[in-house]
């Protein structure tokens, strides 16, 4: 999970539960304040009750507890707090919605008095505290928001470190600030621009080495045309065939450093097919191919089919009997020979100039030709030995 989900996952929950207790916190203040007000009124109208007939006392006490007097009052927009029948007539408290004032409804025999109250302290310290929650919920907003912002290089940062692991070793990261997000792009751009040039540097070098070797190995070919001898000329062909071998084996595994895949899509049939062409095989008895289910696969069909090629080569190659079994499936590719078991495990054979002792024909560099590809494609090399078969297994892992 990306660190923005978490930080929208937490601050989703933080906003959840400050909303929840900024509601639970205006109820409990509702209802405690609407007990007060309603208490203290309801003895305000008792006073005035006991002093319906001293018209003087009502006025020192409209005075006193600062009320105003109404001749009419609408009660659309009004919520009855408290509300008391009496024998002669009744009390009946009641709350503005949209104000912080109140009313007091008072009749008794053929009289009937209105008051409307003044601004209550108390539910100006209701808003107040409502105002402080709600400040504080829109500064979480702020600050996420900022937050956000604050990381939104990174996902540029992940792009370009993405790419130049793949291969685009042009991949800079153009972020200015002299914050530690900046540092790190100022950090990693230094360090693209050097690997890149010790790369290109590499191979460049790795360039002229081939060319260099390719020109004596031609004269030495040729040369050996001339020798009489069976024997030798036999011996320096083969010597001069491992070399130009190992030449083009080394510079292709460089190759695969750094070269960008040239993603295409393609059957597992045309795989097998072009993979088949690379070994030029004269006698297709030594090979039996199996589909049993043909699938798309993406990649570089290039790439993919040297490494279906070294799988094939090796198989034949190390084969105690003929021929080798290539089987398609869902997802995979499956080279199959009759052998002896692997003396270690698969990962000893990937790396460069490994092979069994046993078995000295080659260089040892074609599994790892083999695991690069494979890894360049986030695919899967599998092996398993099974009813005396060696069991190469290319998953492709496409959907």
């Amino acid at each position: 999970m990306s660190i923005f989900k978490k930080l929208s996952i937490l601050f989703t929950l933080s906003l959840v539960v400050m909303i929840i207790i900024g509601v639970w916190i205006d109820e409990i203040n509702s209802k405690r304040i609407d007990d007060l007000i309603k208490e203290k009124y309801l003895k305000v109208s008792n006073e005035i009750l006991e002093n319906i007939d001293n018209k003087e006392t009502i006025n020192d006490l409209v005075t006193n507890y600062k009320l105003k007097k109404l001749t009419d009052f609408d009660t659309k927009n009004s919520e009855i707090l408290f509300f008391r029948k009496l024998t002669f007539g009744y009390i009946k408290i009641l709350k503005n919605r949209f104000d912080d004032e109140f009313i007091i409804e008072l009749e008794y025999l053929d009289e009937k008095f209105i008051f409307k109250t003044a601004d209550e302290e108390n539910i100006n310290d209701k808003n107040r505290l409502n105002a402080l929650v709600y400040l504080d919920i829109f500064l979480l907003i702020i600050i996420f928001l900022y937050i956000l912002k604050l990381l939104s290089p990174l996902k540029n940062i992940t792009i370009q470190i993405e790419n130049f692991a793949k291969g685009d070793l042009n991949s800079r990261i153009d972020i200015k600030s002299n914050d530690e997000i900046g540092v790190l792009a100022k950090t990693f751009n230094q360090m693209a621009q050097n690997l890149e040039e010790l790369i290109k540097t590499r191979e460049e070098l790795l360039r002229d080495i081939g060319h260099e070797l390719r020109t004596p190995i031609a004269k030495g070919k040729f040369a050996i045309e001339k020798i009489e001898d069976f024997s030798k000329k036999e011996l320096l062909q083969k010597i001069f065939f491992d070399l130009e071998r190992l030449t083009n084996e080394l510079i292709q595994l460089e190759k695969l450093n750094s070269s960008k895949l040239e993603i295409s899509s393609f059957s597992a049939e045309t795989l097998i097919v072009e993979s088949l062409e690379k070994l030029y095989i004269n006698d297709e008895s030594k090979i039996n191919l199996v589909i049993k289910e043909n699938f798309k696969i993406k990649g570089d069909l290039e790439y993919l089919s040297i490494a279906l090629k070294n799988l094939i080569d090796n198989a034949i190659k190390y084969s105690t009997k003929l021929p080798i079994i290539i089987e398609v499936e869902k997802n995979e590719i499956k080279v199959i020979n009759e052998g002896n078991r692997l003396s270690k495990q698969l990962e000893y054979y990937l790396k460069p100039f490994t092979q069994e002792l046993s078995q000295r024909d080659g260089f040892g560099l074609g599994l790892s030709i083999v695991e690069k590809i494979v890894n360049k494609h986030n695919f899967k090399l599998l092996y398993s030995y099974e009813e005396g078969s060696n069991i190469f297994t290319l998953y492709t892992s496409n959907p």
